[in-house]
């Protein structure tokens, strides 16, 4: 099993890509579980909702893991969950902490904050992603989990994904 995490800021094309990537390689792709639960939700969200959204993210990133021996693709993982918390709440649920730590992907794919933002009800920070880029960076780092940063815009982001998988896992029969 090989698991690729697409990361980053909001609004840097994340689900976009992970779909394309999905697509290519003919992979499982594990969604992220934040908005299915923050569309239903039905009130402003809380720091204990936060931990909620982890065990989803977890329970269908290990659906995924059942289904497909060989790649799964994931639309952002714990590592976000951990930056929200600790951004908006200057804290992390232990339990969030522990889980990220045990279940790191084998690469990530960080995505830059270049592409226009586009409104969305569940963003909250258009104003500040080169911060948040910072912070996601600053994670993925201190992990030792080898990572690639994904720029550009359209085809050409596919196309840098893309190419860093096909020469990071020349090994592996994508």
């Amino acid at each position: 099993m090989f698991k690729i995490v697409i990361t980053g800021p909001e609004s840097t094309g994340k689900s976009t890509l992970s779909t394309q990537l999905t697509n290519q390689f003919k992979a499982e792709m594990v969604k992220e579980y934040s908005r299915s639960y923050l569309e239903k939700l039905g009130r402003p969200y809380t720091k204990d909702d936060l931990t909620i959204i982890a065990q989803g993210q977890i329970a269908i990133e290990n659906k995924a893991i059942e289904t497909n021996s060989k790649l799964i693709i994931c639309d952002t993982s714990l590592e976000v969950i951990k930056i929200w918390s600790e951004y908006k709440y200057k804290t992390c649920n232990p339990l969030i902490l522990n889980a990220l730590n045990n279940r790191l992907p084998n690469l990530y794919l960080l995505m830059t904050p270049d592409l226009p933002w586009k409104p969305d009800p569940l963003r909250e920070n258009p104003l500040n992603r080169n911060e948040l880029f910072k912070l996601y960076k600053k994670e993925i780092e201190t992990s030792t989990v080898p990572f690639h940063e994904i720029s550009g815009n359209g085809e050409g982001r596919f196309n840098m994904a893309k190419t860093f998988i096909d020469n990071y896992t020349p090994f592996i029969s994508l």
